[in-house]
């Protein structure tokens, strides 16, 4: 082969390994119950590779011994006949022994994925189309608090999640850190995971929803447990208000538009449930459910036609004056 073509070639044959890691791969785990996950699957391929690679053999060597056709090809050869029958006594033992070993596996990583811990941190989860609805729940109704589209976790402490889904069958999969389970309207699912390291990964709806399934994306931020207290005991704080001119009019114009009618802004007069809660949207890393990442231009993008950045979501595009739109930006960014 040429060199030339060589070079041309190596990028090509390196691709798959483009997605071995990062904060979307499932065998790049951080997890406990992705790394029971991807150990599960290395034992299954290992083994099934060994019997391929057995049967390809003997399928070679039958190849090559091959006899011409026997003078009488209906005459029983006794010993020939008693061998045979040995071997396949043998594989079908040995086939009992793969599959029950296997099962065993099986079992035995299933008990950790499935493992549920009374002291986890429980989450319900909520799909929409197309975004999702977080809901931190405590014990005590202060400490509750709902966002959207991002999921902040504690390193090191088992997290329970709740799936429901308020219209079709949604999937909820981070494969960095856990494996699938479905959403299913009228049926509450249950799924638990433990981040190992502090990092970022990203999760994603794996089942077709719709127009804009591939954009029903989320973030799950795993932090130390020191940090996620002070993230949690901010989020639990209602809206900042405004104290410039600017910030103000961006909130009149908040509910004079009808965002309010949509939206939640807690410790405001906005109290709508169609929508995501924007109570701390600006500190957000995306906007709409993993589409765009909030910078001012993106979430400007996406207040001004929301239609054009993701066709078929459930919010209208408003005929904002170039000042509203500046105002009510203004006012969103500062919900920290």
């Amino acid at each position: 082969m040429p060199v030339r073509m060589r070079t041309a070639l190596v990028p090509f044959a390196a691709l798959p390994l483009v997605a071995c890691a990062g904060q979307q791969s499932a065998l790049d785990p951080q997890g406990l119950q992705s790394t029971q996950i991807l150990n599960i699957l290395f034992i299954f391929l290992g083994v099934a590779a060994i019997v391929w690679i057995a049967a390809m053999i003997v399928l070679a060597v039958g190849m090559l011994r091959r006899n011409r056709t026997a003078d009488q090809p209906l005459a029983l050869h006794q010993p020939f006949e008693r061998t045979a029958g040995r071997v396949v006594f043998i594989l079908g033992l040995a086939t009992l022994v793969i599959v029950l070993g296997l099962s065993i596996v099986s079992y035995a990583g299933q008990r950790t994925v499935f493992a549920k811990d009374e002291h986890a941190l429980t989450l319900k989860i909520i799909g929409h189309q197309w975004w999702w609805e977080i809901r931190y729940e405590d014990d005590s109704p202060d400490k509750s608090f709902v966002t959207a589209n991002e999921i902040r976790i504690p390193t090191g402490q088992p997290v329970k999640v709740e799936l429901e889904s308020a219209d079709v069958i949604h999937s909820f999969w981070v494969p960095s850190l856990t494996g699938k389970m479905d959403l299913i309207t009228g049926q509450k699912n249950e799924l638990q995971f433990t981040a190992k390291t502090a990092g970022v990964y990203r999760g994603q709806c794996a089942e077709f929803c719709g127009l804009q399934h591939a954009h029903m994306a989320f973030a799950v931020l795993a932090l130390s447990p020191d940090e996620f207290g002070r993230w949690r005991d901010n989020e639990n704080r209602s809206a900042n208000s405004p104290t410039d001119q600017l910030g103000k009019q961006g909130e009149q114009q908040f509910r004079a538009r009808g965002c309010a009618l949509c939206h939640t802004v807690r410790g405001t007069l906005a109290g709508g449930q169609l929508g995501p809660d924007l109570t701390h949207i600006g500190s957000r890393t995306t906007v709409a459910a993993g589409t765009l990442p909030l910078t001012p231009a993106a979430l400007g993008a996406w207040i001004a036609d929301p239609q054009h950045v993701k066709p078929g979501n459930l919010m209208p595009k408003m005929p904002l004056q170039s000042n509203e739109l500046i105002a009510i930006l203004h006012y969103l960014e500062q919900l920290k």
